[in-house]
């Protein structure tokens, strides 16, 4: 076999029994075995090099007493110890369980507790994250750059005895990933081996991506999107290199450095990628491609000519697959694209009934292929029927399909609020405000911001005889939630608006925005560190 060049080969080269993740490694490392594969700052692996990790990483996990199927919850950042836990996770048959570096308080003992895990890996610096966490089933922890062994507590193991690859079936759950809740807490979504070799071929096949091309990305691991574009290069031949984090100021020096050619970013980027001064590095790139979901419209035509990069939009979700897309021939600004190959599509009202092309309705969605969508929600079997009810899964989108079959994105009907690329629970952001023992009730909402997302923005009610100021509530916050999912804005009201059976309706409170007597954290100069340390203010100078 050579390296592939033509997506579509990669269903032959891939039967259905191979989409697994030892399935796929073992193929290409047999295949090309001295093909570089992936690159960190620190290190880069051949293929070989990605299978022999993979089995070495398996016999420590196996050797701590991790079995087929049990759950590995890994907090660290883009670093080679994520991915070789992942490998490692896959060839044992073992579930790995990303979690969020900017997770803390209930939602991270939330995600620990629902999942089940028995192992936590954690780099040294996030462990404070464990403070205020309790995980009963948790039976070891170990510590990225750790140094000693305390307690249940001991230093990432180099590696063990390299172990045969498990028999796993594509069906079975490589990930759990834990995407924002909307009217609860957040739900671990089961993606299964085969769902990843599809993300990449449908990927790679609408970037046109080859086993000539550099992939960049700067995506946390811990997402779909960088998972995904790990993927691609592993089914196609390419290489990927994983940046530690976005940088705008080094993003296109990263471009150049490394010869990329095709890039990854979130919509939000882009208007900060646009708004920085020009360099010689801006232009002596050689990225022709950067997929960008939820850019805005009015971007991609200025992007193109500044930069030389054209962007591609497109629809996918954690419990779905790549399923609306074009490519850049086919692009048209601020449009989603068409329905791929192997997926079903529907938009519909509010009785699940197809509404006419041209109107509004919510997006369901289907695949054809097995295992190309996730399975459900970990532990929550009325949430995975309330999603997928009536055989579609809902996406909870608002869309609308024109007559000509391109999708447009229009809003949310779900209420979660997305921030920096982000999924933020409401539910989860109201459960730290109330937790203040001066507040009654709290809605959490979103609103937009200059970066064509949404900021979060809080409506508060203190307790009677109460008095709290912004930054008391939010010094509060701070250590309790990610940093991105910290309120903005805060408005405290007497009240907040209910439904006739006194449920809180948000409607009213989004439609109001952000008004005169609402507190502004950026204006006022209060910062949230990343780390979940205590905020700070600005100091001038």
């Amino acid at each position: 076999m050579t390296v592939i060049d033509s997506v579509e080969a990669l269903k032959q080269t891939f039967p259905p029994e191979t989409r697994s993740l030892p399935g796929m490694l073992t193929q290409q490392a047999q295949a090309h075995p001295d093909r570089r594969l992936a690159v960190f700052r620190q290190e880069s692996w051949t293929c070989a090099d990605a299978m022999r990790i993979a089995a070495q990483t398996a016999g420590a996990l196996a050797a701590a007493g991790i079995k087929r199927g049990d759950r590995v919850a890994i907090l660290a950042g883009n670093r080679p110890e994520f991915l070789r836990l992942l490998l490692g996770c896959g060839w044992l048959g073992a579930i790995a369980v990303p979690v969020n570096t900017a997770t803390r308080g209930m939602q991270f003992e939330h995600i620990l507790k629902t999942s089940g895990a028995c192992l936590l890996v954690i780099e040294k610096d996030l462990l404070p994250a464990l403070d205020t966490v309790t995980a009963p089933d948790l039976k070891s922890i170990w510590v990225i750059d750790g140094e000693e062994t305390d307690g249940i507590r001991q230093p990432l193991p180099e590696g063990g005895e390299a172990l045969p690859a498990a028999d796993v079936q594509p069906s079975e759950t490589l990930l759990i990933l834990f995407t924002s809740g909307t009217t609860g807490p957040s739900k671990g979504v089961c993606c299964p081996h085969a769902q990843f070799f599809w993300w990449g071929y449908h990927t790679a096949a609408l970037l046109g991506v080859t086993a000539d091309d550099v992939l960049l990305t700067s995506l946390p691991l811990f997402h779909t999107n960088a998972m995904n574009t790990c993927f691609q290069a592993l089914l196609t031949g390419a290489t990927v290199v994983i940046e530690p984090r976005f940088s705008v100021s080094n993003y296109f020096a990263a471009l150049d450095k490394h010869k990329a050619t095709v890039t990854y970013l979130l919509g939000a980027m882009v208007p900060m990628l646009m708004a920085r001064a020009e360099g010689p590095e801006t232009r002596t790139h050689r990225c022709r491609i950067a997929l960008a979901p939820a850019t805005p419209g009015d971007m991609f035509d200025s992007f193109r000519e500044r930069f030389g990069i054209g962007l591609v939009d497109g629809y996918g979700a954690t419990e779905t697959n790549f399923v609306i897309g074009a490519t850049p021939d086919e692009q048209r600004n601020g449009m989603m694209g068409k329905l791929r190959p192997g997926f079903e599509a529907r938009v519909v009202d509010e009785n699940d009934q197809p509404v006419p092309p041209g109107e509004a309705g919510e997006l369901l969605l289907r695949a054809d292929e097995a295992n190309a969508f996730s399975t459900g929600y970990f532990g929550m079997p009325e949430k995975t029927v309330e999603a997928w009810q009536n055989l579609w899964f809902h996406s909870g989108d608002r869309v609308v399909q024109e007559p000509d079959g391109y999708f447009r994105f229009l809003d949310r009907m779900k209420d979660a609020i997305r921030r920096r690329g982000e999924n933020i629970s409401s539910f989860e952001v109201e459960q730290v405000l109330v937790s203040h023992p001066d507040v009654a009730n709290a809605a959490a909402f979103p609103v937009r911001s200059e970066l064509a997302e949404d900021e979060v923005m809080a409506a508060v009610v203190l307790k009677p005889g109460k008095s709290l100021t912004p930054e008391a509530l939010l010094d509060h916050c701070t250590p309790r939630m990610p940093y991105f999912a910290v309120p903005r804005f805060l408005d405290f009201v007497e009240a907040l608006p209910t439904t006739a059976n006194g449920k809180v309706t948000k409607f009213p409170l989004r439609e109001q925005g952000v008004g005169p007597q609402t507190w502004d954290r950026d204006k006022a100069g209060y910062v949230v560190a990343r780390n979940g340390a205590p905020a700070r203010p600005k100091v001038a100078g």
